[in-house]
């Protein structure tokens, strides 16, 4: 995925003051999911407390490799990639590039949790990216490819934790001298707001099957 500049200060968060203005206007997507046929506008406000369906929202770098790798996994009703976690309302792709909006690209992630459990789910997010890269992922550099994890219920805090101290665990074991080694960078917190990305974002790698996928974790596994 390509960025608009290769500055230093794309490694360095903005602040609210230093962030682009945005705009009112929110992208819609009237087109539903690729694979799940879902209707992605229904689904922003689809987890309720009636509602079976639960979500969370991961960062991991670019979203389009990290949104494939979860519409993959069985018990997941539905995806979609955004922007969360940073100060400009309803950003554009283009100005997330720029790192002048504090976003990080993310996959939103709707599922049932009687056919897959958040247990599962974390497991994915440790293993399939490298959370001991601070603001980028591999060649993609800034803070829009930061590690994330933005909870939807209170109730996740608890496994979202464990899972971190576990991974953060069998990282400790891996040789000092290993890049791996390093603390994780994640940030976890509660979803704020979490704008759609454009629709050619949306499901890209089903419509572009040869699209520019940057996932690799450390091949280290998380077990807690």
């Amino acid at each position: 995925m390509w960025s608009i500049l290769k500055n230093n200060h794309k490694t360095q968060m903005v602040t609210t003051d230093q962030a682009l203005p945005g705009r009112q206007q929110a992208i819609e997507i009237h087109e539903p999911h690729s694979i799940f046929a879902c209707s992605l506008s229904a689904y922003t406000l689809r987890e309720n407390k009636e509602s079976s369906v639960k979500r969370i929202i991961f960062g991991m770098g670019c979203f389009w490799g990290a949104e494939r790798l979860f519409w993959q996994c069985e018990g997941v009703v539905c995806t979609s990639v955004g922007y969360a976690g940073g100060f400009t309302p309803n950003p554009s792709y283009q100005e997330v590039c720029t790192g002048l909006t504090g976003h990080t690209e993310v996959v939103q992630v709707d599922f049932d949790p009687t056919r897959v459990s958040l247990k599962h789910l974390l497991k994915l997010f440790w293993e399939s990216h490298d959370p001991t890269q601070e603001m980028r992922q591999g060649n993609d550099i800034g803070t829009q490819y930061r590690s994330a994890i933005y909870w939807t219920n209170p109730s996740q805090v608890i496994e979202i934790t464990a899972s971190q101290s576990a991974f953060q665990a069998e990282l400790a074991q891996v040789d000092q001298s290993d890049a791996h080694s390093q603390k994780i960078y994640t940030e976890i917190n509660a979803l704020d707001v979490y704008y759609f990305a454009e629709l050619e974002h949306q499901q890209y790698l089903h419509k572009n099957p040869n699209g520019y996928c940057g996932l690799k974790g450390t091949g280290i596994q998380c077990v807690w």
